[in-house]
């Protein structure tokens, strides 16, 4: 397994040869609380185990994760000019993100979560504030500069702004011969709609199990609660279909036909927050590295979603490459 290490000399963390992965979407603190977490109205005051504030936002804990990983990686969002903001710009910061295309909005409050934590499940409050801000022609300004190698863009549903701009951005990018992948993450609406011109123009599509259902539902216009016949579907437009299956792995889906699978690693769950996008950086981290095998790539993405959940919050136990290394090298 090898990456690619080291700051660039141009001062944005990439060299002439531009970054590995620019990551598109949200950056926002999470809140994480764990305990007696179901909220019971009527003014009862119910005692917490732990309250820990720590980086979230889909596309930030991917980020995070391709750096850990070796990845040369810049992300693209908007924060606001507050207390928020500057935690996630200093914890992306740590990681060695490069954050010099995160905008700094002075109008917008940075988003923030609340996650409502249990070992094997969470409930997610949001406050989108700033997430909605940002641009294509942001997202084009960062590529031309960086060019990178790959580009993953992270929650969909948050962003309809850039949403309805995402097929024209898609052409840029192909025009560019750059790949892309997409985790579109929970549609807080659950109407699930605009992803069929969105899936026929990406390489590589990264839902749960849960959503690739509910979006496979939805272009069908009919309920599916098979995983293969949703992968069918969604693999049927053009793109490679990645299934997130929490402990069990990945499930790859190609032209219509379940293509490859792999399981995760068997460990003590301590939260499981961020798990998937930590599975994410794992995959296209095993795609920029040149990993032609679809069940190895699943590998790397399941052995990196699995030891996210040794810690609290999406980021603090991410794996390394070395801790990859062995892990995959000795499953």
């Amino acid at each position: 397994m090898t990456g690619v290490h080291g700051p660039g000399v141009d001062g944005r963390g990439g060299d002439a040869s531009g970054v590995d992965v620019l990551v598109v979407g949200d950056a926002n603190p999470d809140l994480l609380l764990t305990g007696d977490t179901v909220p019971r109205f009527g003014q009862a005051e119910q005692l917490l185990d732990s309250a820990d504030l720590v980086l979230g936002g889909s596309a930030a804990i991917v980020a995070s994760g391709l750096a850990r990983l070796g990845m040369r990686t810049a992300l693209v969002s908007v924060v606001g000019d507050d207390q928020f903001g500057r935690f996630v710009l200093d914890r992306l910061g740590e990681r060695g993100v490069d954050t010099s295309f995160v905008a700094v909005s002075p109008d917008h409050p940075t988003g923030l979560s609340v996650v409502l934590s249990q070992p094997h499940d969470r409930a997610i409050l949001t406050l989108p504030g700033t997430i909605p801000r940002l641009t294509a022609d942001a997202v084009r300004d960062a590529a031309s500069q960086l060019n990178p190698r790959h580009v993953h863009l992270a929650s969909y549903f948050l962003q309809p702004a850039l949403a309805d701009a995402v097929p024209d951005l898609l052409n840029w990018f192909a025009k560019r011969g750059t790949t892309v992948s997409l985790d579109t993450n929970w549609d807080p609406a659950e109407r699930w709609e605009g992803l069929g011109d969105v899936l026929s123009r990406i390489d590589v599509f990264l839902p749960n199990r849960e959503e690739a259902l509910a979006i496979a539902g939805a272009l069908e216009g009919r309920a599916i609660d098979d995983l293969d016949e949703a992968g069918a579907v969604l693999s049927a437009l053009g793109c490679r279909v990645v299934v997130k299956a929490g402990a069990d792995g990945g499930v790859a889906f190609e032209k219509g036909v379940r293509s490859a699978a792999a399981s995760g690693l068997v460990l003590d769950v301590v939260d499981t927050t961020g798990a998937g996008d930590s599975f994410d950086a794992g995959y296209v981290a095993a795609m920029v590295s040149g990993v032609e095998s679809e069940k190895e790539r699943l590998r790397w993405a399941g052995a990196a979603g699995s030891l996210s959940v040794r810690g609290r919050g999406g980021t603090a136990t991410q794996a390394t490459e070395s801790e990859l290394s062995e892990r995959i090298g000795c499953s």
